[in-house]
């Protein structure tokens, strides 16, 4: 397969047989040691800021998904309980995790076993603070 994003990753020497998966330079790929791979942005959440928690359902990340929408409901039981209708024309929730999730779904994983699987995604990582060496 030809690499559409022109970031030379098709040399990448890994035992999971990706090199000819081409990424995006933002995108991570992590695996754990039944050679279960998931592949994630790294960075700020587009599709929670403008989605909210369907993205952590869409995943299969039902933690994040519960906390968020748990959040979420507090965030507008708290305005309305203060009559701050205001508040609820802005979703700040959303913008928070919209910076957040990314990571809170990479370490969660990482808490699950999975590492990065290659030196690529493990430079991505650990200059984006997401993996700290052990």
């Amino acid at each position: 397969m030809q690499n559409p994003f022109g970031n030379n990753n098709n040399n990448d020497q890994n035992p999971f047989n990706l090199n000819n998966l081409p990424l995006p330079p933002n995108y991570a790929k992590i695996v754990n040691n039944q050679g279960d791979i998931r592949i994630a942005k790294v960075g700020i959440s587009w599709t929670t800021l403008w989605f909210g928690p369907l993205p952590a359902l869409f995943r299969g990340d039902y933690y994040n998904f519960l906390l968020i929408i748990v959040l979420d409901l507090d965030y507008a039981l708290v305005a309305l309980f203060f009559g701050l209708n205001w508040l609820l024309e802005f979703p700040i929730p959303s913008v928070i995790f919209a910076f957040f999730y990314n990571m809170m779904y990479f370490r969660h994983l990482f808490n699950k076993g999975y590492r990065p699987a290659d030196e690529r995604s493990r430079q991505i990582l650990t200059n984006a603070r997401y993996w700290k060496e052990k």
